[in-house]
C-alpha cells in the first residue's frame, strides 16, 4: 500500500490501482481528493472537511463514494444519492477495495465551555493504517502505521507521546501538523522519536512511503 502525505490531516492511500483519501479539508491542497475512488471524513471541522473539494471529487468521478459521520453526510447526500454513506463507531465496510473499521465517537475536548462534536477514526485493512481524526482514540487492536495528530488546539506533546505508547504501532507518521512552524518541527520529532516507543517518520506534503 502506498501512503502519500498531503498537507495537514489528509493522506492518500493507493492499492491495486485504486485510491482512498482521508480528510481532504481546507488546509490541504485543492486537488487532494481528485482521482479518489473513495473518501473518508472523520468530522465536520473545516480543516478536515471542505464541501467544495468533496463535491468536485464526486463530480469528477461518478463512481466515487464518501463514507463519513452524519453531520457531514447530511450536507452531501441529497446531491449525490446512493454515494454518501453514514457510519459510526463499530461499523465495518469496504471502500474502493480497502477494508475499513470505524472507531471512536467524540472529538477531543478543546475547552470545557465548547460542546463536543462527533469524530470517528478509520482503521484500514486490519490495522495497516489508523487515522483517528481529532481524537486520541485507541482502536484496541494491533496497528502497523499510526497517523498521529501531533499538534492541535486540543492537545499537547505529552498526550501525543502517551497516545503513541498506548496504541504501540510499528511506526508513526505525523498528521495534523499545518500549524507547526519549521522551527518547531525538530522539537516534536525529537520528543516523539525518543519517547514514543515506535519508529517516528515525518513526511513532507507530497512525499510517499510504502506501508
Amino acid at each position: 500500500m502506498k501512503l502519500t502525505k498531503k498537507s495537514h490531516a489528509c493522506v492518500r492511500l493507493e492499492k491495486d490501482g485504486r485510491t482512498l483519501v482521508l480528510d481532504p479539508g481546507g488546509f490541504t491542497e485543492r486537488d487532494a481528493a481528485v482521482g479518489a475512488d473513495a473518501i473518508l471524513v472523520t468530522h465536520e471541522h473545516p480543516d478536515h472537511f471542505d464541501e467544495g473539494r468533496l463535491r468536485a471529487a464526486l463530480e469528477a468521478n461518478p463512481a466515487a463514494g464518501v463514507w463519513t459521520l452524519r453531520a457531514v453526510a447530511d450536507r452531501l447526500a441529497a446531491a449525490f444519492p446512493g454515494r454518501v454513506h453514514t457510519v459510526g463507531h463499530g461499523d465495518t465496510f469496504t471502500a474502493a477495495g480497502f477494508d475499513v473499521q470505524v472507531h471512536g465517537e467524540l472529538h477531543a475536548v478543546i475547552h470545557p465551555d465548547l460542546p463536543r462534536i462527533t469524530n470517528v477514526g478509520y482503521l484500514i485493512d486490519d490495522g495497516r493504517v489508523f487515522h483517528p481524526g481529532d481524537a486520541l482514540t485507541v482502536p484496541g487492536q494491533p496497528v502497523e502505521t499510526l497517523l498521529a495528530p501531533v499538534q492541535a488546539p486540543w492537545n499537547k506533546i505529552a498526550e501525543v507521546i502517551d497516545y503513541v505508547r498506548e496504541v504501540a504501532p510499528g511506526r508513526v507518521y505525523d498528521v495534523h501538523d499545518a500549524l507547526l512552524t519549521d522551527l518547531a518541527r525538530p522539537i516534536y520529532d525529537t520528543h516523539l522519536g525518543n519517547l514514543g516507543g515506535a519508529e517516528h517518520v515525518r513526511l513532507a506534503p507530497g512525499a510517499s512511503a510504502e506501508v
